[in-house]
């Protein structure tokens, strides 16, 4: 078994997807109209046949007050591995991200928190060997 699809509830798709491709780097692997809303997920330029982030459009009623919950807690919606946190975060910040904690280094692992814009924080995070 193995993970093939997970998400983060997203308040606008088309922002999310500018975000998730042109900023983070991310790239589209699924973009199909259902109704509404659409079919939208992203893949690890590294990976494009691992696991799919859909971006879900935040509907249903109870999304709303779960997201606040968590960003106002400080709680990431998704943790991201990237190979080296500060070099990412100094490239993220040049392009306007804002996060919500700096690098901090805790034990074998590094992490910091970024606001998607879309509703979301986000932590990206590198575990040393």
């Amino acid at each position: 078994m193995r993970i093939h699809l997970t998400q983060v509830f997203v308040d606008d798709q088309a922002k999310a997807q500018r975000f998730y491709t042109e900023v983070l780097g991310f790239l589209t692997k699924e973009d199909e109209p259902i109704g509404a809303a659409r079919w939208l997920t992203v893949v690890s330029p590294e990976d494009p046949d691992g696991p799919e982030l859909l971006l879900e459009p935040s509907g249903h009623p109870a999304v709303g007050p779960y997201k606040e919950a968590l960003v106002q807690d400080g709680i990431p919606a998704a943790s991201f591995a990237v190979h080296d946190v500060g070099a990412e975060y100094e490239r993220l910040r040049a392009l306007g991200v804002r996060f919500t904690q700096d690098p901090l280094e805790m034990g074998p692992v590094t992490t910091a928190v970024l606001d998607d814009t879309c509703g979301n924080l986000i932590q990206i995070v590198h575990r040393r060997a």
